[in-house]
């Protein structure tokens, strides 16, 4: 059941191959262990993707397709997964990511302002940065576990359930 959901969404391996701007990856995108779609790749992918999402880097798209390279790992959904983080949410994730390094370092927090802007972030930069990536490194490492764990789970109830309900039609037949 999920496979079969997640297959409805995920482009196809032929039309990737075909775009022009992705033809320097075309030997990556032709190993089917990176399309595969398991309970492992998935959730490994899972795992990636918000893992490189709550991190405030550049590139988060190329870091999470390496990523999923390096675990063999469902590569699109990884990649895709990384847009949890798109210019509506990352003050808020970013935000909440400071606090809580703020918390673990025990340095006071600083209140966002009531207008939030560059400059204000550039002048700030240097009292930020160490809760923020703190912050950001262990949101992102709890996340990713919990996702992997959590998708393992729901793939494992899907897979029982349909099971049951398999072995429930096959007696109602017989009878």
């Amino acid at each position: 059941m999920p496979r079969r959901l997640l297959q409805r969404y995920m482009p196809r391996p032929e039309t990737l191959k075909r775009q022009k701007s992705l033809r320097f990856m075309h030997h990556l995108l032709g190993d089917p262990s990176l399309w595969m779609l398991s309970r492992r790749s998935v959730g490994n992918a899972f795992m990636v993707g918000l893992f490189v999402a709550l991190l405030p880097i550049p590139l988060q798209m190329v870091v999470a397709a390496f990523g999923a390279w390096l675990l063999r790992c469902n590569l699109p959904l990884s990649v895709s997964l990384v847009w949890l983080t798109n210019p509506l949410t990352i003050p808020v994730i970013f935000y909440f990511n400071y606090r809580v390094g703020a918390w673990l370092l025990d340095s006071p927090a600083r209140h966002m302002p009531d207008r939030l802007s560059t400059a204000w972030i550039a002048e700030k930069m240097a009292d930020i940065l160490p809760a923020l990536l703190t912050g950001s490194l262990v949101v992102a490492i709890i996340v990713g576990l919990l996702s992997n764990l959590i998708i393992r789970l729901i793939w494992r109830w899907q897979v029982a359930r349909s099971w049951k309900r398999r072995a429930r039609r096959r007696r109602q037949r017989q009878t």
